[in-house]
């Protein structure tokens, strides 16, 4: 054997030194037994070597390259517009492009859910609400493509569309060279080398409308299962904080009462002030968003590395915006000691519950049966009217740039509901992913 597989590497190396010195291009010599298959990739053919017991010999098997696959002429795309393993989401569309939307696969069937449960969450995030948020008028009505039929899921490809019909490109003409500090247009740039600079194209927050359709499919399928019920609100806008302790009831009665959704009435109208005074100057202000699940059951969550925390934290910063995820105690939990940070336990009933939910409904990357809570840090507004220097990348010189336009002098409001969308996303994803975790598991 040890014959065999010197042999083989032999042979192995003849053939990459031959390819090298052809300035060929090698992708692989690796292997583990005599019976495996390296791939030698050029630019013109793939080459697989295999070990023949019959003859006892390495075979070379060539396939033609040039009319299909080219290795030397890999072009750049776009991964990562998919989330999810058995509950998955992907998102399309640009902010001025004709239309955006979503796909949802995996949703079981027979999930009652109607266009308006979707709508209702759509209008949430819609933009031109208030003074507020961008006043882009924008009517957002999903239409249902595929997936559901009279009022339920049929297991199939869900497919969602929102026409994008309050377009005006026109101010995004004269800076389509100039990167916008703040935004991702340098590094889409860098990264591409080609954009669609009209409203940012794929990294605005146009994107988020299908999160927030396939959110709402989420939302119905958590409730079906678990009752489960998800709320979100704002904390903070431009160092104006809600006050502590906020109730369960209080979010849900104050929360959609006002523009700024801060559930404290009082911190809201000094929200509301502090975003106008950012506004009238030019400029913009960000703040904190919490999110809360309740009853989720306890078990969901998928370790090592699909650890619940992981995923919601994943998700959370997949917002565009969103600069920091904390859960539960966050990162005030780095100034506890063991015994203030620990949840102890007591009985129930016949059920094991926590004292107190510090670790935010979640520990070792499975949910605990407590309440889910987390928090996301939101930038400021990066588009502003404030003179910015910026680079012309045509012309290769520095411009003073002033960004004219339709934007949320906050973004806090309207990522309510994508931050809650997401952490339905997740949470659905677990839920579907939990049903194989063990036999005749109790409810």
């Amino acid at each position: 054997m040890k014959a065999r597989l010197k042999s083989v590497r032999e042979a192995l190396e003849e053939a990459s030194n031959t390819l090298i010195s052809r300035k060929r291009m090698l992708f692989s010599t690796s292997f583990a037994t005599a019976a495996s298959s390296p791939l030698l990739v050029t630019t013109e053919t793939l080459t697989f070597f295999k070990y023949s017991k019959r003859s006892r010999t390495l075979l070379a098997l060539r396939t033609d390259c040039t009319k299909g696959f080219k290795a030397a002429r890999l072009k750049k795309k776009m991964p990562g517009n998919s989330f999810g393993e058995a509950f998955r989401v992907t998102t399309w569309g640009e902010s001025h492009g004709r239309a955006v939307g979503v796909v949802v696969d995996g949703c079981p069937a027979g999930l009652e859910i109607t266009k308006e449960d979707i709508q209702r969450e759509l209008d949430r995030r819609k933009p031109g609400k208030s003074e507020f948020v961008s006043a882009r008028k924008e009517e957002d009505e999903v239409e249902i493509l595929s997936g559901i039929f009279q009022g339920r899921t049929l297991g199939t490809p869900i497919s969602m569309l929102v026409w994008n019909r309050d377009v005006d490109s026109k101010p995004y003409e004269p800076m389509k060279s100039i990167p916008r500090p703040g935004h991702a247009d340098i590094t889409y740039t860098l990264k591409y080398g080609f954009r669609d600079y009209r409203g940012g194209g794929r990294a605005s927050a146009r994107e988020t409308v299908g999160r927030v359709a396939a959110g709402a499919i989420a939302k119905r399928l958590l409730a079906a299962l678990y009752n489960t019920e998800i709320l979100g609100h704002v904390v903070e806008i431009g160092g104006v904080r809600a006050r502590e302790g906020l109730s369960v009831e209080e979010i849900r009665r104050n929360a959609e009462r006002n523009a700024v959704r801060c559930a404290d009435l009082n911190a809201a109208r000094k929200m509301e002030e502090r975003i106008r005074e950012a506004k009238a100057s030019g400029d913009s202000v960000g703040g904190i968003v919490e999110v809360i699940a309740l009853n989720v059951p306890a078990g969901l969550g998928e370790p090592v590395f699909d650890k619940l925390d992981a995923d919601i934290a994943k998700a959370l910063m997949s917002i565009g915006a969103v600069k920091g995820v904390e859960i539960g105690a966050g990162f005030q939990s780095a100034r506890m000691l063991g015994s203030e940070m620990n949840d102890e336990f007591f009985i129930n009933g016949k059920k094991v519950r926590m004292k107190t939910n510090r670790a935010g409904g979640i520990l070792g990357g499975i949910s605990t049966g407590e309440p889910i809570v987390c928090r996301i840090a939101v930038k400021p507004t990066p588009s502003i009217s404030k003179k910015q220097q910026s680079v012309d990348i045509e012309r290769m010189e520095e411009v003073e740039l002033s960004i004219k336009g339709r934007h949320d002098p906050c973004i806090c409001p309207r990522i309510v509901p994508v931050a809650e969308a997401m952490l339905a996303i997740v949470l659905a994803d677990h839920a579907l992913r939990a049903r194989n975790a063990r036999l005749n598991a109790k409810e």
